[in-house]
This record gives C-alpha cells, sequence and structure tokens, in this order.
C-alpha cells in the first residue's frame, strides 16, 4: 500500500511567485502532479505550511511536524503523516514526475528488502521524487533532527539506500524528464512547450 506524499513547501525565490499554485497549461501546477501520481496512490497528502492555499485540493494537508527544521523537517513530515507503509515523496515543482517511475521504484523497495529507494544524478540524490519504507525511515530521520543535522539525507548511512541504475531508470523514465524541476520562469515556460507537445 502505498501513500503519495506531494511536498508544497519552499520558497519559490528564484520563480519570484508560488511555484505549486502557477498555472501549468491553464491549472495550478501541483494540480498536474497530483492528477499524474493519482491513479498509484493508495492515500494522497500535501505537506504545506500554508494550508489556506492548497484547500482547494480537498486533499488531507500536512503541515511541519518539526517546524524550522528546512527539507529534512519536511520529509520528515511526509513520512510521520503518511498511513501506508511505503510513502513516495514527490516535490510539487515536478511537472512529469512519473507515475511508472515510482511504480518500479516502490517494486524496488520490496524486492530489494530496501529502506530507500532514489534516483542519484549529476546533482546529487533526487530525495523529493523517491520512495521510502516508513517503519525504519521515520525513526532515523527523528535521529537526525534531535542531532540537529539538516542534510536532508543525513541519516541514509542508518538504512539500505537503493540507488536506480541507469537501466531501471531508462526503462521507466526513457525521456529522462521525472525529477526535473522547474525552478525559474525560463524552465517553466520551457516545462509548458514540451509538456503541450505529449
Amino acid at each position: 500500500m502505498l501513500t503519495v506524499c506531494i511536498q508544497a513547501g519552499g520558497a519559490s525565490s528564484r520563480m519570484g511567485e508560488d511555484k505549486a499554485l502557477k498555472p501549468f497549461l491553464g491549472r495550478p501546477l501541483i494540480q498536474r502532479v497530483i492528477e499524474r501520481l493519482t491513479p498509484i496512490a493508495d492515500e494522497l497528502i500535501v505537506t504545506t505550511n500554508r494550508p489556506e492555499e492548497y484547500a482547494f485540493l480537498q486533499l488531507p494537508l500536512h503541515s511541519d511536524l518539526k517546524p524550522g527544521r528546512g527539507a529534512l523537517g519536511g520529509l520528515y513530515t511526509a513520512i510521520a503523516s503518511a498511513a501506508h507503509p511505503h510513502v513516495a515523496v514527490v516535490a510539487c515543482d515536478m511537472p512529469f514526475a512519473s507515475p511508472t517511475l515510482i511504480e518500479a521504484m516502490s517494486s524496488l523497495l520490496v524486492a530489494k528488502e530496501a529502506d530507500v529507494v532514489i534516483i542519484k544524478s549529476d546533482h546529487g540524490y533526487e530525495p523529493l521524487h523517491a520512495v521510502y519504507r516508513r517503519e525504519t525511515c521515520q525513526p532515523a530521520i527523528e535521529a537526525a533532527l534531535e542531532l540537529d543535522l539538516w542534510k536532508v539525507v543525513a541519516w541514509f548511512p542508518q538504512v539500505k539506500v537503493h540507488v536506480l541504475n541507469e537501466d531501471e531508470i531508462k526503462s521507466s523514465d526513457p525521456d529522462g524528464l521525472a525529477f526535473w524541476n522547474v525552478n525559474t520562469p525560463d524552465e517553466f515556460a520551457n516545462a509548458e512547450r514540451i509538456a503541450s507537445g505529449q
């Protein structure tokens, strides 16, 4: 059973406005991400510290359980708020978030007996398009927060992490767009062009 959590935090400083609510092909970007992932979710939740702005989604909204702890606190909230044992955490600014890839990652979590299934790109780990085992990850993140660690992957040495290889990614995400997040108006416009041509 899979909980999909869409994270709608972050300052969107490079965009100049809230990315999640910015219209993407005529509707809020977060709505596109939700619609893409709804078919694979046994539960779908949103983490946000501005729940009044996201009430229109008519989904369970969860504010930070560990306020002021940045991305790691947000990840903790996502995993701790999930009802199901496997949790896919996806950023709200990923217009090509892939249900196929998330499903493959969820299957690998079981097959590899892993606690985290994640992609590692040239920029490092992609924790906001990854799948987590709630039972083992929640206490590991909590321990990291208690040690005043801030890095979102600071707790990885405490759990079993399976990093997807290129073949595993390409079979589910041949275009390589799944974990592309849009940070600037130019990237946003480019993503709209690609999406309208799909």
